[in-house]
């Protein structure tokens, strides 16, 4: 199920890795949503917000290990364009030692830490300790989270996509299965969706990690192939830590926002970790284009193909363009169905929509932009430069930051929700500017064919 994108039409390579991806990544949402739907109709609405309030800080702890493990996967990519079946071994296991190092520290700074966390964030009173509850199992179970993603991003680096697909929608299913018995079954409220969760991860996993050994055999490092080098681990460290730091940056400006929401009691925290789900499910097709131009440009990169890598930018970029423009216009109209699912009773709809409404229509209006970022950020990213996206990372921090802090002093909860299409919008523009001058780099390194000669993996 190994898939070469570095020959053929760019259009039906994208499309056909890029949307098990998709598919993947609706099932992630839509798992995510029943944690909270489930939450909230058999906990309550307080539970709904703390679960809601922890989101930020998932992304800011998760995505920082994420980062640098994904980030390790892109020299797997590269060198399986480049049929280097060695170095793709030695890449796996080289990854894996340091996502075991990367895990043990996170998982242990991240559990002290909690408490200061959320009291930093203006964690309401009434749902901290719920949250508290339900960030720190998840951030016991760090290990599950990563390794399932770490897998899935090998797979991915030689081009299947429907493997990790197919764990997902297992994991997605038995998620359910097992908030149902946690919190209705055994009334174990927040605590037992955040169990499932990990379960969940951990299990698919297990699953991902056996079909590699099984079936993929150039992804599975031979015995005397475990150990850390140090010239890998520079090259993927290189690529990782940018790749790292550029999720904590961008998470501690979604953590300042978050705060700033916080600001405006628990109605509008619900309200907006219900619309938060709507925008996360009408979103997905942007990462899944991101995730899959990762995985063509490592490819087309390690083979030196940049003609053949930069026809494909320009065709993700008109695609995901109409999907941004039709993704906006269905999540306006989903908004008032979405309040109906998580919200019990009439009343409590009618408080949430106005805030949900107003969240939806300011971030639906601006999709393209954020597109946009995921293109040409993972593009950059699979052709193995580092620098550029993470100041891009830098570039969400600040507008988020300035949007957030300004809607606090000026208590207006419209510029509070803004704060997304701020950073999308800033980020957006930059992220072309950076791609195109990353193109003009590698072209000067190329030949009258745009062919790369001075590629090394």
């Amino acid at each position: 199920m190994e898939r070469d994108m570095t020959q053929g039409k760019p259009f039906g390579l994208i499309m056909k890795f890029g949307f098990p991806l998709f598919l993947g990544n609706i099932f992630q949402q839509l798992y995510n949503a029943a944690d909270s739907i489930i939450v909230s109709r058999y906990v309550g609405n307080d539970a709904l917000a703390a679960v809601g309030s922890t989101g930020t800080i998932m992304f800011l702890i998760i995505g920082f290990a994420q980062g640098i493990t994904t980030g390790c996967t892109v020299l797997t990519s590269q060198r399986f364009g480049a049929k280097n079946e060695k170095g793709v071994r030695r890449s796996v296991a080289n990854a894996i030692l340091l996502a075991i190092i990367i895990v043990f520290l996170t998982t242990l700074v991240s559990i002290l830490a909690m408490n200061n966390i959320l009291t930093l964030m203006r964690t309401p009173k009434e749902i901290f300790d719920q949250a508290y509850i339900y960030i720190t199992i998840i951030c016991g179970g760090l290990v599950a989270l990563v390794f399932y993603n770490l897998f899935s991003a090998f797979l991915r680096a030689v081009g299947n996509s429907m493997i990790p697909l197919v764990a997902l929608v297992f994991s997605s299913v038995l998620n359910v299965i097992l908030d149902l018995t946690l919190i209705k079954g055994f009334h174990m409220g927040v605590a037992g969706a955040a169990i499932a969760t990990v379960t969940s991860q951990g299990i698919s996993a297990i699953l991902c990690l056996i079909y590699i050994i099984k079936n993929e055999k150039l992804l599975w490092p031979k015995k005397h192939e475990w150990y850390l080098e140090l010239g890998d681990s520079k090259l993927q460290l290189g690529v990782g830590l940018p790749m790292a730091i550029q999720f904590a940056i961008t998470a501690s400006g979604t953590m300042v926002m978050q705060a700033a929401i916080n600001n405006f009691g628990v109605v509008t925290v619900s309200a907006f970790a219900a619309a938060s789900k709507l925008h996360g499910l009408m979103s997905q097709a942007f990462p899944a284009m991101g995730q899959a131009m990762a995985t063509y440009s490592g490819q087309n990169y390690g083979k030196g193909n940049i003609k053949h890598l930069r026809e494909g930018v320009k065709v993700a970029t008109i695609t995901s363009t109409i999907m941004a423009v039709i993704m906006g216009i269905v999540a306006v109209i989903l908004v008032k169905p979405t309040m109906m699912i998580y919200f019990r009773t009439a009343k409590e709809v009618a408080d949430a929509f106005p805030a949900a409404r107003t969240y939806i229509m300011l971030s639906a209006s601006f999709y393209v932009p954020l597109s946009y970022i995921f293109i040409f950020r993972n593009t950059m990213q699979g052709c193995g430069y580092a620098f550029l996206p993470l100041m891009g990372g830098v570039v969400e921090l600040v507008s988020r930051a300035c949007c957030g802090i300004i809607s606090v002093y000026l208590h207006n909860q419209t510029l509070a929700f803004f704060c997304d299409s701020s950073a999308w919008i800033t980020t957006g523009i930059y992220a072309v500017i950076a791609y195109k001058f990353v193109i003009r780099d590698i072209l000067k390194r190329c030949d009258e064919n745009q062919q790369l000669v001075d590629v090394r993996v």
